[in-house]
Formats: C-alpha cells, structure tokens, sequence
C-alpha cells in the first residue's frame, strides 16, 4: 500500500515511511492510495472471529508485506488486550466503552499499536528516533504509556498548560525515563502547530529523527478503526441497522469510523458530537471552514478548532459536502449542556458518563429524535475519573476511582515551562 500526501498526490511513500514521517514534507497528511474492500462474508460473520483476528484482517491491507504477519499479529495482540463493551444504557440507545485500557482512555489502542509498529521499523537502527506529540487530554497519558522504555524511542509530549485535568496531567508527567512533558502556555492547537512546525525545520531534523505520535500519524489513525467493528460485532444480531456518534476533536477517530465503513462495516449514519470549538457544525451548514480561536471546555481533549483530520474526511467524500452530509451530521453542545446531562444519565439510568461521552450521548440524541427506527452507539472515550476535578459536584462523590491509577495522584510532576514561541522549543530539543 503507497500513502500520498493530501497537499500533494503524487508524493508517495510506503507505510513504514508514513509512520516515521508522520506529516509529509510538504506538511500534507498522509492518505492510503486505495481503500480496501473486505469481504462481505466476512463482515456477515464478524462474531464467528476472535478480536484479534478481526483487527488483522481490517489492517492488514494497509501494511501489506511491510510487518511480517507473525509480528503483525504479535503487535495487533499487544494493542487489543482489554476488552471493549457495548453497555446499554437507555432504550435504542447504547454506549461503546473505550476506556478499559492501561490509560482509561481509546487511545491506548492507537498508541500501542504505533508503538509497535515503531518498534519493529526501528528494530536494526542505531540512531534513536524522538515521537513528538501534542495533546489535548488524552493523547499524551496514550502516548508515554505505550512508549515508556521503549529502546532507541524518545518521547517528547506537549500540553496546553491548565487546560488538562489532574489525572491527565500525572499520566503523561510522572514516568520519566524516555518519556518527557512540555508544558505550553498555551492552547492545544499552539501546541500542534509548533510540532508541525517542528517537521518542516531541516536543522532541526538534522539533529534529532522526529515522527509524530498524534493522529495525524497513519499508525495512530488506522487502528482505531477496530472499535467499529468490534461494536458491530457485538450488536449486528440484534440491531443490524446502527449509527455512531463520535465526541469529536481533531477527528481522527470519527474519521477512522468512515473509513471502516467505505471498506464495507454497515454503518447508517455517523454524528460528529463536538463542543462550543465548532468549526466542523458550522462548516456542515454553511460550506465555509472558518476555525476561531479554541475555547476551553469541560470536555478539554475535545478543545480543538482546527481539526487535523478532517481534511481526511473530505478526501474520503471526494471533497464533495452533498455526499459528506448524506453520511454525516454534526452539532455542538455548551458546557452547561454537558454537565446537566452527566447528572441526568446517572440519576435516571445509573450511568456515569465522562464530559466527552456526555457530548456523544447529547449528538446521539439529537439524530435520534428525527430518525427513532434507528439504534445508536456513542462513544465513552475516556474513564469518568479522569475529570473527576471537574464533574458536577453531585455525582463527584459516585466516580469509581480504578485501582491502576489511584496511585498516580502521589506521584511528582515533571515537566518544563514554555511559551508558545517556537525559537524557544526548537533550543530545548536541539540541546
């Protein structure tokens, strides 16, 4: 499979080069040369297949004969080793959990996975290579969880100073080792555009090997097209005709969704739930892509107003917006919003929600109330306690705190204070 550059088609590469690139030379994202159709038969018989096996067979196609299948399998192994549930929660409406992995949060299984696939790339390389990520929340803890102490890997992670809860915070500030935090004083999309920068600096390059862990990365971004087929794994039988509603911030994951099912997974409907950072809601109604300034929010992973992947998305519709909003609607909701939905779902239905989840529910609900022949799944991305700091203060007390990160809460920050100022991040790394 050959990879070509958004911003220019007839630069290609192969996988390996994509992963360790990360963004192009010309600051265009990575795109597959051709989407793989998979067998009817098997998405008919998704339930007569192990996990893993579904998630060799969906990625294996875009890899090729790049990763031997024996350590293809090993890595698919390591990334899919918690499971992933579809709960209900109130009548045709249900929730996929993505958040039982060693960070509580879906990104795990992207991090893990690039981790593997990086690992295996760089397996005969003496020189190390340094994984520059922003991150929004999430994305960081993912990151040095599945990367920490792997040999001849440097992470580098940068976070919008104050605009992370605390939890978050100690998952990505509280490894050491190869794993080291930057704190930006900031937004995350600061944060973003000094990694991107970051790419196209050849002095830069000259002294450090850099790739991006962030979803713009094809290893990052591909996996999460797992979650899809193993929801539909588990409802097919009984809701054949299903929706997904994705709380969205730099839309890699939603955007992995589509691309599950341009390769045949019977998806009706996808909803892009987002916060007050609206830019995808207004550009679905209007045409017109004009990102504002991002706004913080209790739903902090989601605080993203120039989505990286949503340029995916376009290429994936042929960048014709008729054909995108047949298969896509998008809305955004306030943080009032949110949290009134957070205690409503746990006082009526016993569920605890995390704010992103709330977002889901909420974008769910609304397609909902027009098209009720219809079952939804929203997406639970992250573990409630990890906002605990800021969920409504009745229901605080009813968050389940897992024992596997109890502990993080005493554990020393370690990270350096930055400005936004690219000169000043360029010298940190080239120290």
């Amino acid at each position: 499979m050959k990879y070509f550059s958004l911003n220019n088609k007839s630069h290609q590469v192969n996988f390996e080069t994509a992963v360790i690139q990360g963004l192009a030379p010309d600051r265009g994202l990575y795109f597959p040369e051709k989407i793989p159709a998979l067998d009817p038969a098997f998405i008919a018989n998704l339930h007569q297949f192990s996990d893993q096996e579904i998630g060799y067979r969906v990625i294996s196609p875009f890899i090729g004969d790049e990763i031997e299948e024996k350590e293809l399998r090993k890595i698919i192994a390591d990334t899919l080793s918690f499971p992933f549930p579809v709960q209900k929660v109130t009548g045709q409406t249900f929730a996929l959990e993505l958040f039982h992995g060693p960070t509580l949060a879906f990104k795990d299984v992207g991090a893990r996975f690039m981790a593997g696939c990086l690992g295996y790339f760089r397996r005969s390389s003496k020189e190390p290579v340094t994984v520059l990520v922003a991150t929004s929340g999430d994305t960081g803890g993912a990151v040095a969880s599945g990367f920490y102490d792997v040999p001849g890997v440097e992470v580098v992670i940068l976070y919008p100073s104050k605009k992370v809860s605390q939890l978050q915070e100690k998952q990505l500030t509280t490894l050491g080792k190869n794993i080291h935090a930057l704190e930006i004083e900031g937004t995350f999309d600061d944060c973003q555009q000094l990694v991107k920068t970051a790419f196209l600096d050849q002095e830069l390059q000259q002294k450090r090997a850099l790739t991006s862990a962030n979803s713009i990365n094809v290893a990052r971004w591909l996996p999460q097209m797992f979650y899809y087929f193993l929801a539909y794994k588990q409802m097919k039988a009984a809701h054949p005709k299903l929706i997904f509603s994705v709380p969205s911030g730099n839309f890699g994951n939603i955007c992995a969704g589509m691309m599950a099912a341009a390769m045949g997974l019977p998806v009706s409907h996808f909803v892009a739930a987002t916060n007050v950072n609206d830019t995808v809601p207004r550009f679905m109604e209007t045409g017109k892509y004009d990102p504002h300034s991002a706004v913080p929010t209790l739903s902090n992973a989601m605080d993203v107003a120039d989505p990286s992947n949503f340029v995916r998305i376009l290429e994936l519709f042929g960048n014709s917006l008729p054909s995108l909003q047949a298969k896509l609607s998008s809305y955004s909701f306030t943080d009032a919003e949110t949290s009134v939905t957070m205690e409503k779902v746990w006082k009526e239905h016993h569920y605890m929600l995390d704010p992103h989840g709330a977002v889901g529910y909420l974008g769910l609900q609304q397609y909902l109330q027009d098209h009720p022949e219809l079952t939804g799944i929203f997406l639970e991305t992250a573990h409630p306690v990890k906002f605990e700091d800021t969920a409504p203060k009745s229901i605080r007390e009813e968050i389940y705190t897992p024992a596997k990160v109890a502990s993080l809460y005493y554990k020393e920050k370690q990270a350096t204070l930055l400005p936004t100022d690219y000169n000043t991040f360029k010298n940190w790394l080239m120290q």
